[in-house]
């Protein structure tokens, strides 16, 4: 408990650190002075602040955090530890949606995380249907991994003949970024988090059975189908709408559980949820300061990348 404390201190300083050096980074050098004044909403940077940088530093806390929470609970469902919110589709659904919306309707990049959402929406309609349907964890999990192929392959003919102005702009939120989202956005991005932490909580101890396997919590009486259905569906609320404005982001539903259980030294979901929500934030954060200060803006997608594949070799190494 006294470690799980200490870790939490620890990320939280490191948001703390990381979220006022996001708010310096960008395309316009600003001194801390400045940037102090437009949070204060006075100086000429006020506009760059509160309207550029401060709608980007949220997106990219609530996309971490929402991505980190989901895959801290498909972990604890199929028990893998390499499973993340993508694994099941929901982010395959959201590229078909944005790859209609950008070829079939020229829409523009509001429009496109509106299809995007759509997209997401359906495709978590029919996985919430699949696990009311299939009893083992192992049979949802492949036939996720199906429909996230399916869509993919669907999208990829889409695009295959969009024009190429349509198809930069659908290539451009593929890459992944936290800087088109706004204001409005972030919030509704926040409300879906607040709601996929408070089911994560309520199913905390479920989530602590299931480690044991199916079999052992249904023994000691575990409602596991519901348990399943639940994380499923808060998993999907969340990387439905971070996807749908921020496009699909990797790796953080995968590493950031690990690293807040090694942190916190426990596999107790009431404290690793907390611990993985604030890491995620942190990962996301690192990558779009690491976008910023870049020579030239990079994806979030990419940076995320950058950080996110060394653990994950460190992972796989381990296991051997």
């Amino acid at each position: 408990m006294k470690r799980s404390r200490h870790a939490l201190l620890l990320l939280t300083a490191a948001l703390l650190v990381l979220a006022a050096a996001d708010l310096l980074a960008g395309g316009v050098r600003l001194t801390p002075a400045q940037v102090w004044e437009g949070l204060l909403g006075q100086g000429a940077a006020a506009d760059i602040v509160r309207g550029i940088r401060i709608p980007r530093l949220l997106t990219a806390l609530v996309a971490g955090a929402a991505l980190a929470l989901s895959g801290a609970q498909l972990q604890a469902v199929f028990r893998n530890d390499l499973a993340d919110p993508h694994i099941l589709g929901v982010s395959g659904g959201a590229g078909l949606g944005a790859a209609i919306a950008t070829v079939a309707l020229g829409a523009s990049l509001p429009g496109i995380a509106s299809a995007a959402f759509l997209g997401a929406l359906g495709a978590s309609g029919l996985i919430a249907l699949a696990a009311g349907r299939f009893r083992g964890g192992t049979t949802l999990l492949i036939f996720g991994v199906m429909l996230g192929f399916i869509f993919s392959a669907l999208s990829s003919v889409i695009a295959y003949s969009a024009r190429e102005e349509s198809l930069k702009l659908f290539y451009s939120w593929s890459a992944g970024s936290f800087q088109g989202a706004g204001a409005k956005d972030a919030l509704l991005m926040g409300e879906s988090l607040l709601a996929g932490l408070g089911l994560a909580l309520h199913n905390a101890k479920g989530l602590d059975l299931l480690l044991f396997g199916e079999e052992y919590a249904k023994w000691v009486g575990a409602p596991v189908r519901r348990i399943r259905l639940q994380a499923i569906l808060g998993c999907c609320l969340m990387t439905g709408t971070v996807t749908a404005f921020c496009g699909p982001l990797g790796f953080v539903g995968i590493i950031a559980p690990h690293i807040a259980r090694w942190l916190s030294g426990t596999a107790v979901h009431r404290q690793i949820l907390p611990a993985s929500l604030l890491t995620g934030s942190v990962l996301t954060l690192a990558a779009d300061l690491l976008s910023q200060i870049a020579p030239h803006p990079l994806p979030a997608g990419s940076t995320l990348a950058l950080l996110g594949i060394p653990v994950i070799l460190v992972l796989l190494l381990r296991k051997r």
